[in-house]
């Protein structure tokens, strides 16, 4: 019996059908027990091999699961492997509590490939109805599979379908192996006396597979010393000196280590002023790194003591080769140095250890004599006339003739930048201006031009006698500043007595044809105060009428200015517009009593008259009075200006300021003093503003 049981086991061995293999390369597929959902065959084997691309692992899972039951699933059974590993082993029913049976487990590959063998045996006790599969490609994060991995990236890793790749921090660049981040680091070049060098990423862990290479380069005459901290941390080996990552310096024909492991080396004297420092690290290790400090020094040049009156900065004990110290001094003195005076004086230390320059020595600052100031003087207030740092000084005008503008105190120090200062003016010297209006002679009485005695020599310093070269006076004027003075306008400009009609009716005087005298008493004597001046320029009023007398006033720019005096000052312009029934004086040299002129100059006292009476009264005349004129003289008469006095001065005293202001110059009238016949004058406050912007006189 034995026999025939191992018989017919053998023979059935012998018999059984041969299995067949189904290659799958979809990403996704069914797989399906023969003859599926019908019983599956007895004595049967199919292999499916099922293969997705790299990157990829498969993913299996059961929906129906019906095979026969057996200890081990010797019987019937559908395995999962893959070349070199089996992965599950599955047999029996679902309904049945076994654990062979796949249930909700899903079988995933580790790789690309899975094999799936269905086998049956040679019998069937009942109806079993198989299994159904399915399967499917899905991707692998090998960034999170490789985390705990030797080969993992070394800063970042980005997965993609089916793949990854490994990315560097800023500053470093991916090895060859693509997955190392190293740095380049082989440009760094150190030109400071002092500085910090590091390890990439110190104190983090240095970068792998990287070689840095670190120069300090110094001018010739340094020696540099090389100074490593307390944190040292090179990876190294127990029994072979610095096999991995070391730290190797080169000095001219010096070289120190190979460096590594945990204790920093002693302090380097390299003895040169070019080093070359390697740093070499290979491709596994988390090691910190190191950081070193370097210094150069070279000879040492001899102390050094402050000048008198200054400092040295630094200001230390030592110094050496470079070494560079600024040399100033205390406020109110400077840095004199090849008899050239400076603010500061720079030397150094030579490489030969000496300086390049002896210490200077420091000056008090001195501003020198001061400018002469036009028409002024100055004081100085020390007996010994100090022109050095905080001496004073006081400009004066040369008194009672010129007054200081804006009647500053004129008092200059002598600044530390050596320069005369003021505190209004600043550096800028003081203006002496002429004092109008104030005459130092003044009257005793008042007379009349026309039947009326001469005035008192002095008393009419600002009036200016217009002469022909051959001395003979034709009209007047009045000084306003030291550069010009104001006249009638019909002064200048003469009539013509020709016949010939190619020639204008007249003509504008040229400032050769005239001369100006100042300080004039005497119409035809000589004074000895006398000045006479020669003429710049003529500038008539642009709107000047011949005809009519309208803006009938001119300027005359003198080419040299008088010398002022007792005898020659200049009259102010007026501040305010003239009161009628003010009294004014009239000065000049004109006709007087049977038309004789007179020896000496004359003057005389008259009131100003309403504009509108001035103006009714020449109607008869068909005279026309305009804004621009102003009148004066009696009703009666016997008061006037006449032939001789044109151009002169009619001026007014103002009590209250106590100077004399210009009113008006003469101009033209019906005949002298008659009744009823004003004299008229152009007037200067009406004119005023033309004759400032042409002249810049401000008084």
């Amino acid at each position: 019996m034995r026999w025939l049981l191992l018989c017919y086991g053998l023979c059935f061995s012998l018999l059984k059908a041969s299995g067949h293999t189904v290659e799958l390369n979809d990403m996704f597929g069914q797989i399906q027990s023969p003859g599926y959902p019908d019983s599956y065959p007895s004595d049967s084997e199919v292999t499916w091999n099922i293969t997705v691309p790299e990157g990829f692992r498969i993913k299996l899972y059961f929906m129906h699961f019906n095979l026969e039951s057996s200890y081990l699933c010797e019987y019937d059974y559908v395995k999962v492997e893959t070349e070199d590993q089996v992965l599950a082993t599955f047999c029996g029913k679902e309904t049945t509590d076994t654990e062979q049976t796949p249930g909700q487990e899903v079988v995933l590959s580790p790789g690309s490939f899975m094999s799936v063998t269905f086998r049956s045996d040679f019998s069937n006790e009942e109806r079993f109805t198989g299994f159904d599969a399915h399967y499917m490609a899905v991707d692998v994060d090998e960034c999170k599979e490789r985390e705990d991995e030797e080969l993992s990236c070394d800063h970042y890793c980005h997965n993609y379908i089916g793949g990854y790749y490994c990315s560097c921090r800023f500053g470093y660049i991916l090895h060859t192996d693509n997955r190392t981040c190293r740095v380049e680091c082989s440009d760094n070049l150190f030109t400071q006396r002092t500085g910090l060098i590091t390890s990439p990423d110190y104190p983090n862990p240095y970068p792998k597979s990287s070689e840095c290479f670190y120069t300090i380069e110094l001018e010739e005459g340094f020696m540099v010393s090389l100074q490593f901290e307390d944190l040292f941390d090179i990876e190294d080996h127990p029994e072979v000196p610095c096999p991995y990552d070391f730290i190797k310096i080169k000095a001219g024909s010096n070289v120190f280590g190979p460096f590594c492991g945990e204790k920093a080396p002693e302090l380097i004297s390299t003895q040169s002023h070019s080093v070359q420092i390697l740093f070499h690290s290979d491709n596994s290790g988390e090691n910190r790194g190191w950081r070193l400090s370097y210094r150069a020094a070279g000879n040492e040049c001899p102390g050094l003591r402050p000048p008198v009156h200054g400092k040295i900065e630094p200001l230390q004990t030592t110094y050496s080769f470079k070494d560079q110290v600024l040399v100033s001094c205390d406020t109110g003195y400077k840095v004199l140095k090849d008899n050239v005076m400076m603010d500061t004086f720079q030397i150094e230390c030579l490489k030969d250890g000496t300086w390049s320059n002896k210490i200077p020595t420091c000056q008090i600052v001195d501003c020198g004599a001061p400018t002469e100031l036009e028409h002024g003087l100055v004081t100085f207030s020390s007996m010994n006339n100090l022109t050095t740092y905080k001496s004073e000084i006081r400009f004066s005008c040369q008194h009672p003739y010129y007054k200081m503008l804006h009647n500053i105190t004129g008092i200059y120090t002598c600044s530390a930048q050596g320069i005369w200062m003021n505190e209004v003016l600043g550096r800028s010297l003081p203006i002496c201006l002429p004092v109008c209006g104030s005459p130092k002679i003044h009257r005793k009485q008042m007379a009349r031009i026309f039947n009326g005695r001469p005035a008192e020599k002095g008393t009419t310093p600002w009036i200016a006698m217009l002469s022909h070269p051959t001395d003979v006076p034709f009209c007047g004027g009045t000084l306003l500043d030291l550069n010009w003075l104001v006249t009638a306008a019909h002064c200048l400009h003469q009539p013509v007595d020709s016949e010939d009609p190619r020639l204008h009716a007249s003509y504008l005087l040229h400032p050769s044809d005239f001369k100006i005298i100042m300080g004039k008493h005497w119409r035809r004597h000589s004074d000895a105060d006398e000045q006479h001046l020669r003429v710049k320029q003529i500038i008539l009023h642009p709107l000047y009428n011949p005809s009519t007398f309208e803006n009938d006033v001119a300027l005359l720019e003198l080419s040299e200015s008088p010398t002022l005096n007792n005898f020659v000052m200049p009259i102010c312009l007026p501040e305010e517009p003239s009161q009628e029934g003010s009294m004014v004086i009239v000065s000049g040299w004109g006709k007087q009593f049977l038309q004789r002129f007179p020896e000496t100059l004359m003057e005389i006292e008259i009131p100003l008259v309403d504009h509108h009476t001035c103006k009714e009264a020449y109607v008869p005349l068909k005279k026309k009075v305009t804004e621009d004129m102003i009148c004066a003289g009696e009703k009666e008469g016997g008061k006037d200006a006449c032939a001789g006095d044109s151009g002169g001065p009619m001026v007014t005293l103002d009590t209250e300021r106590g100077r004399w202001y210009l009113v008006g110059t003469v101009s033209w009238g019906q005949g002298c003093g008659l009744k009823d016949r004003y004299g008229v004058y152009s007037y200067i406050y009406h004119h005023k503003g033309w004759i400032q912007n042409v002249t810049g006189v401000k008084n």
